[in-house]
């Protein structure tokens, strides 16, 4: 399968059958890291990583992958560049693609703003654009969690519930961008999805709409609770996170400064402060299938999004799944940067 050149933005703008091949793909280079058999694919290629935003997993994963591939990765954090003084998002496109091989781009606090920033990098470049966080979607880390889905309960997920729910964090308003993915992606895949929040913490209209429609195409189910407890009942996924309050979040597309942007994550805090019940528990993972797993896309508010005994307990899979976080990042430069197909 040729994706050489392809943009990974959302899951959504692929196909079942090319999202299976880099999750095959995904799979070989998680069998030739452990083996130590050499994947250097793209060698002296050169791919761009630009961040508005801080990252642990993700900045690892390409800049680690990218050198197993025999390529160079450029961290770029946007407030040392000169987007910093309003170089447009065309021009940066057409710069760093004339330069490089790729272009990473994480853009995920701001509804309205990241993913449209990245399809205009997009559009004025040929090179292949990867999503590393948006506004919308983060695709590389649902791609590693479907990833991991499957190593824990074979490929055929049919029938297979994950309950996706918000969860209570103080620390600070976390993206809409994961649970976004996971309702749009997972539907796709065989999965009834479960999705739980409080009424404040609504997901955009575009991806409540994809998953829907999603599961009605695949014959899955896809439905939404304000209980955290109901969507827990008989998962075999559970994947509680934080998110903030949509209405709030995309008030931060209009605010200039620094302080207007402080009073509103200071909004955000004391909202979720309502529901800081909404924790993984003992209680609650009991609800759940006596096989089910525990996942995040980490890192997890401990005592707050999840208790230490579950996130530290045998139903956690959460790093495995930040594992394969460095699998599929591989598999996704791979298949859009390498001249010759798979």
């Amino acid at each position: 399968m040729n994706l050489k050149g392809r943009d990974y933005i959302e899951t959504q703008d692929f196909t079942v059958e090319e999202i299976n091949h880099l999750l095959d793909l995904s799979d070989r280079m998680k069998a030739d890291f452990r083996n130590g058999r050499s994947t250097l694919w793209l060698p002296h290629q050169t791919i761009y990583l630009l961040f508005f935003d801080k990252s642990t997993r993700t900045r690892n994963a390409f800049e680690a992958g990218a050198t197993q591939l025999g390529a160079h990765a450029h961290f770029l954090d946007s407030s040392a560049t000169q987007i910093s003084h309003g170089e447009t998002a065309r021009d940066t496109g057409i710069i760093l693609g004339s330069m490089g091989h790729g272009i990473a781009i994480r853009h995920d606090l701001i509804p309205g703003a990241g993913n449209s920033y990245m399809r205009e990098v997009a559009d004025a470049t040929d090179v292949p654009v990867i999503n590393m966080q948006c506004d919308i979607d983060h695709p590389t880390q649902t791609l590693a969690d479907l990833m991991t889905m499957r190593e824990i309960f074979g490929k055929n997920l049919r029938g297979r519930k994950i309950a996706v729910s918000w969860a209570f964090a103080p620390s600070y308003a976390k993206p809409l961008s994961v649970p976004q993915g996971l309702i749009t992606l997972m539907t796709r895949f065989g999965l009834d999805v479960t999705l739980a929040m409080p009424p404040e913490y609504k997901l955009m209209d575009k991806c409540m709409e994809d998953a829907h429609r999603n599961a009605a195409a695949a014959g899955t189910k896809f439905e939404v609770v304000d209980d955290m407890d109901a969507a827990f009942e008989n998962a075999d996924v559970v994947y509680p996170k934080s998110w903030g309050a949509f209405d709030l979040m995309s008030e931060r597309l209009d605010l200039k400064t620094q302080d207007q942007l402080r009073r509103n994550e200071e909004e955000c805090l004391k909202l979720n402060a309502k529901y800081k019940n909404w924790i993984c528990d003992d209680r609650r993972m009991k609800l759940a299938k006596k096989e089910a797993v525990y996942m995040h896309c980490l890192p997890a508010d401990r005592g707050n999004e999840v208790t230490d005994a579950i996130i530290d307990g045998p139903q956690s899979v959460v790093f495995q799944e930040a594992e394969n976080r460095l699998h599929t990042a591989k598999a996704i430069m791979a298949a859009t940067m390498r001249e010759r197909p798979f």
